[in-house]
């Protein structure tokens, strides 16, 4: 460490290769805490958690007993003496709202996310087949939704300025965005065939939406306009990552001056001749004869219109899972055939990265997280979880100590003294740092 210290007060190391080397040796050192404990009030298994985006400091659990939480990650509630000498920091929940409360969900919490900018509200949802979004200071239900089923997934986009949509999957066919400002649906998303397990926003727009469904689909959304504008197809592929943005226009000024100096068309293939009709009107012609291009259609044909795209499927089952990379250029997908695959967004492809062998629950959505950088992924694989790298898929490092199922993971980096990664099971709390 103090080498790479040096190197980087020397210039020989830049700023974020350094910071890289630090966070991955930081993960590969990380532990099950023993001065850390957080108090679970959860009588059922942990479906979802988030720490708010704001300030890194409270984290929101939702469990099948229908209760959800909040702890405060930051500060201990308690302390506990350990053994030689040592104290153990409790956090125990600040409110939890279960079954009791007068507005209370009914059955299983599935979802529980953080209203994007503050942390005065939240948002639960649930078996019941309803969304609610709570304030967090009166722990009283602010605005409810009520949906045509059983809600798998909500999400809220970080980026968002202009709207202040919750988007919902549902056992229903239909994605469906609940707006907090007027308290109603603002529409419907059609194009899934079956329940939609998971739904993401994007880290690089506010409009667009990635939902994976029951149907083995991914679908990509603007929000904006009709229809999806992308399904992902696991048998359209790339090899590997897309190259930088300088190392691409680099090549693009090479081979731009190469066809320069061999004067080349740089506007393509050469048109075919225009043949007048007796109306006078020129009639364009493709290389085939009078039938336009099949890949003409294509490219003008909505991916909603085109039967064959439209059934393209991502995986071998349901879609369990779905994470975009901080950046918004890669997504991460979970199936239900036990496959995790990286997408390229702007192309919609999979880049074939081998992710290794690992056991992913089918019956649920299950919750991924993404280190800073972006360069590992944390899956929950039956009762471990573990951290894959995101271009190679080599496990990076696996995290043991739970006994149960784990359903979800969170991944922080607000701490500047040591990062660690939080995983909920069945009602217990692990926290590794």
């Amino acid at each position: 460490m103090w080498r790479e210290i040096r190197d980087r007060e020397a210039g020989k190391t830049r700023p974020n290769s350094f910071k890289n080397r630090v966070s991955s040796s930081r993960i590969s050192n990380l532990q099950l805490s023993n001065y850390k404990d957080v108090v679970s009030p959860h009588r059922g298994s942990i479906n979802s958690l988030q720490v708010d985006l704001t300030e890194g400091r409270y984290l929101l659990s939702g469990a099948s007993d229908a209760s959800a939480s909040v702890f405060d990650i930051q500060h201990a509630t308690d302390f506990e003496g350990g053994g030689e000498g040592a104290l153990i920091a409790k956090h125990k929940s600040l409110i939890t709202i279960d079954k009791q409360h007068q507005n209370g969900h009914k059955f299983s919490i599935s979802s529980a996310i953080w209203y994007p900018i503050d942390t005065g509200l939240f948002v639960t949802g649930s078996y019941d087949h309803y969304i609610k979004v709570w304030d967090t200071n009166s722990t009283q239900m602010v605005i409810n939704f009520k949906l045509p089923g059983k809600v798998y997934r909500t999400a809220m986009s970080p980026l968002a300025t202009s709207h202040m949509l919750i988007a919902a999957g549902t056992e229903d066919v239909q994605v469906r965005l609940c707006d907090i400002a007027s308290g109603a649906f603002a529409h419907t998303l059609s194009g899934h065939r079956d329940g939609v397990m998971t739904v993401e926003w994007s880290t690089s727009s506010e409009w667009v939406l990635v939902t994976g469904g029951c149907d083995g689909a991914i679908r990509f959304w603007d929000i904006r306009r009709a229809g999806c504008f992308l399904v992902l197809d696991q048998s359209q592929s790339q090899l590997g990552r897309r190259p930088p943005v300088l190392a691409r226009s680099a090549v693009s000024k090479v081979s731009t001056s190469k066809a320069l100096s061999k004067g080349q068309n740089l506007l393509g293939k050469p048109r075919m001749p225009q043949k007048k009709s007796g109306g006078g009107n020129g009639i364009k012609h493709s290389p085939l004869g009078q039938v336009p291009a099949k890949g003409y259609l294509k490219q003008r044909l909505h991916p909603g219109m085109l039967s064959s795209q439209d059934r393209a499927t991502a995986h071998y089952g349901a879609v369990t899972g779905l994470k975009i990379t901080e950046d918004g250029m890669y997504l991460l997908s979970a199936g239900s055939d036990s496959r995790i695959r990286l997408w390229d967004v702007e192309s919609g492809r999979n880049t074939l990265v081998n992710f290794e062998t690992a056991r992913l629950q089918t019956s649920k959505p299950i919750q991924l997280a993404t280190a800073q950088d972006s360069n590992l992924v944390f899956v929950p694989c039956m009762t471990s979880v573990k951290a894959f790298d995101v271009w190679s898929g080599k496990t990076y490092v696996t995290f043991r100590g739970h006994y149960e199922y784990v359903n979800c993971c969170w991944f922080s980096s607000q701490d500047q003294v040591s990062s660690y990664s939080c995983t909920f099971s069945q009602g217990t709390v692990h926290r590794w740092q």
